[in-house]
């Protein structure tokens, strides 16, 4: 009796394993905390790597472009220029030569060349590996302008291009009085307004080549009433503002009767639709004749 209560009452038998407290158990290999921390970094970190690796590879890239003698200007190609000639253009580039191609500030060159009064407009192209294209567009006079006792090359917009001269006896463009500005403390300049009334009647003229090859002067003074010479014809002619070349061919084929009728004249009005105006020399009035 005691010994089966003592069974009970009392510790397991000696073949019974009593379990433990898993509180105090250990797991064998557990990793420690700075190879946790390097595991997680781990992929960061080789990203970074990498990232200054390509970097380094770039920067190697440019300095090796930056210094290549491959790439330094030796070369510079002149296209488009007639007046101004390929050594003047290259005169004003001379300091590109050397430069590095990729690296040269073109549009400072740009603006050198345009200073030139023959140079509208012009474009610097590289060409790898080592050349700069220059195309120049040159301006194209429209007429001879008279400034006071001068006479000046002038483009369609009224831009001065050259004093005129026997340099430039190829040139047949009419003499254009009227242009400078107004005022008498106006600097010596072209109104524009008068320079596109000169424009606006040469480019009637152009399209028509015989009747502007007789014309020798024009007058843009008052924009309303345009006046031209015509080369071996004294008599000074009243265009008005609007059909030019109409009004010139029919003083043309109207002249020899006038002359026939009158003789010498001062000057002819066209601006009477199907009549015109004529003041004989040193005739007190004008006369009136129908087209």
């Amino acid at each position: 009796m005691s010994s089966e209560t003592g069974v009970r009452r009392g510790l397991p038998s000696a073949g019974v394993e009593a379990p433990s407290d898993k509180r105090f158990l250990r797991p064998e290999g557990r990793p420690s905390r700075g190879r946790r921390v390097l595991a997680a970094g781990w992929p960061a970190l080789r990203k970074g790597i990498l990232v200054v690796l390509v970097l380094g590879a770039v920067v190697a890239a440019i300095t090796f472009v930056l210094r290549a003698p491959l790439f330094a200007i030796g070369h510079i190609v002149v296209r488009g220029n007639t007046r101004v000639s390929t050594g003047e253009v290259e005169a004003v580039l001379s300091n590109l030569r050397g430069e590095n191609l990729l690296l040269a500030d073109l549009d400072a060159y740009r603006s050198r060349l345009v200073d030139s009064p023959w140079v509208a407009s012009v474009s610097l192209r590289r060409v790898l590996p080592s050349t700069v294209e220059v195309r120049v567009t040159e301006r194209l006079p429209m007429a001879i302008a008279r400034l006071g006792q001068q006479l000046y090359l002038i483009d369609p917009t009224g831009v001065i291009i050259d004093e005129f001269g026997p340099q430039y006896a190829e040139f047949d463009l009419p003499i254009v009085d009227g242009l400078a500005k107004a005022g008498p403390t106006a600097a010596m300049g072209i109104d524009p307004a008068r320079a596109a009334t000169a424009a606006r009647v040469i480019d009637a003229l152009n399209a028509h080549p015989a009747i502007r090859a007789r014309v020798s002067q024009l007058d843009v003074t008052d924009a309303h009433d345009v006046l031209a010479l015509l080369k071996n014809e004294p008599a000074l002619l009243h265009l008005g503002d609007t059909q030019f070349v109409e009004r010139l061919l029919q003083f043309v084929q109207m002249a020899p009767k006038l002359h026939e009728m009158f003789g010498e004249l001062d000057y002819a009005d066209l601006r009477f639709g199907d009549s015109l105006a004529v003041r004989p020399h040193k005739a007190p009035a004008a006369v009136k004749v129908k087209k």
